[in-house]
């Protein structure tokens, strides 16, 4: 990222006014544009020195899928900024605070949570209509209009139907807030939007209660107990809650998806149907299980690996087939470049369905990047990411068949194989430089590749030139 964000700073026509907000990943500022009378806020993420691909690569997603959002339950995007200067959103500024101040004033008047609760789950069936799922619901994560409609930010950790999942295949470690996120996702899952249901149950759990279902757990161990452990009734912390609220709540918060609600739409036809909430064994607990029933339960769970996904998220991913495609982008190499991106095209002439991820590969060290930032004082993970969309350009293909992803590992050939084999790439195709003794002793990238690989690899040679006439 060459620029950083200040006031007064101007890009792209935006000026930078006031910063309003500073979190871990991102700072928000108030900006204007000569051409945008509205209110607006700019979005950048937040690039350092250090370990950054997960606050890049969920800024990318962002910048994929908040501009096919539409309705009044998203921001409108006004405009976007690439990695190549500086990397912004634009959006339309939702006047007023998220809910997060309003959930540390809990618990609320059993009245005022169901009609924030409805509305929430509004907002949220309007989302996975359109085929998105958030997987970082939190109260912070809220805001509402003056006309009152729920309004969902931050989309760095969600998941589009239709678009390529850069979070899951670049990561394997389970992304969300720890006190709200599903059991399913710490077993590694992203495509089912029951998960946002879970994480809206533990919302209106706390809101009621003044507690969190799970506490707040701060490592990943914390987090899987939720697959055995069931949460205080909410009936015990206050008596006089509801036994239909009840029931909604530990429904939402149920350990396997199939038991929870289907759509965020049944769950807000409960709470404005009160009376028409069927009761089960919930609504009567008074206290969490005994340790019998726990350990029977933790003892079961030990085997699980993950639960039934719903068959029309899961196939849309599942079936397309991935070309993985690794690039060198060393000045030396661009003529090889040039013929790989020529193979590519003929491969998609072949196989027009072909989903292309492109790959390039940072080497570090055994700690981390040497260092950060290249001689002229550009972020290298970022340059490799430009330099990789510029090489990719000419495949055409749009985003929702074409990724760019840059790895960091101390072991280039190991980063392509565990990427293929942790997204069932279906073929790998890849350059090779010129032999030499060494590489022909110690091995190569590409040798160690096709040795490996659990899929078909092609490999492709620069031709060699001519030789000069005697």
């Amino acid at each position: 990222m060459k620029t950083r964000p200040h006031p007064g700073l101007e890009i792209d026509g935006f000026t930078l006014g006031e910063k309003l907000h500073e979190g871990g990943f991102a700072t928000i500022w108030d900006v204007t544009h000569p051409l945008h009378p509205l209110s607006m806020v700019m979005k950048v993420p937040k690039i350092l020195d250090g370990y950054d691909a997960p606050t890049i690569v969920g800024f990318e997603v962002e910048q994929m899928i908040l501009p096919r959002l539409s309705g009044p339950h998203v921001p409108r995007v006004i405009a976007r900024g690439d990695f190549a200067v500086m990397p912004y959103i634009v959006t339309e500024r939702i006047p007023g605070e998220s809910l997060a101040k309003l959930f540390a004033r809990a618990p609320l008047p059993v009245s005022e949570v169901v009609e924030i609760a409805a509305r929430m789950a509004e907002a949220l069936h309007h989302l996975h209509g359109q085929q998105v799922i958030h997987l970082d619901l939190k109260p912070e994560n809220y805001l509402q209009r003056p006309s009152g409609e729920m309004v969902l930010i931050d989309y760095g950790l969600s998941r589009h139907d239709l678009l390529p999942d850069l979070l899951a295949e670049e990561f394997t470690i389970p992304m969300g807030t720890f006190p709200y996120i599903a059991p399913e996702q710490y077993l590694g899952s992203r495509n089912d939007p029951r998960s946002d249901i879970f994480a809206l149950g533990a919302m209106i759990y706390q809101a009621v209660t003044g507690l969190l279902p799970f506490g707040k757990p701060e490592k990943l161990k914390g987090v899987r107990r939720r697959l055995w452990r069931d949460p205080v009734p909410p009936k015990a912390l206050v008596p006089d809650l509801p036994d239909w609220l009840q029931e909604i709540i530990l429904r939402a918060l149920e350990v396997d998806p199939a038991q929870r609600y289907r759509t965020a739409a049944q769950l807000r036809f409960d709470l404005t149907h009160p009376q028409q909430v069927k009761l089960t064994g919930r609504a009567m607990r008074r206290a969490p299980d005994g340790w019998r029933k726990v350990l029977a339960r933790r003892w079961r769970m030990r085997k699980v690996k993950s639960f039934a996904a719903p068959p029309s998220i899961a196939a849309q991913i599942g079936k397309a087939p991935i070309l993985l495609v690794a690039v060198d982008l060393s000045p030396e190499m661009e003529d090889l470049a040039g013929q790989l991106r020529l193979n590519v095209q003929r491969m998609l002439v072949t196989e027009p369905d072909s989903r292309v991820a492109c790959i390039n590969v940072i080497k570090t060290n055994r700690i981390g990047i040497d260092q950060a930032t290249d001689d002229e004082g550009n972020h290298i993970h970022v340059a490799r990411l430009v330099g990789l969309r510029h090489w990719a350009e000419a495949i055409e293909l749009g985003e929702e068949r074409l990724t760019c992803s840059i790895l960091e590992n101390p072991d280039p050939a190991a980063a392509l194989i565990d990427y293929a084999r942790h997204n069932n790439v279906d073929h790998i195709v890849m350059g090779a430089r010129a032999s030499s003794s060494t590489r022909r002793y110690l091995g190569s990238v590409s040798s160690r590749v096709v040795a490996e690989a659990h899929c078909s690899v092609t490999v492709i040679r620069r031709p060699e030139a001519a030789e000069p006439a005697a």
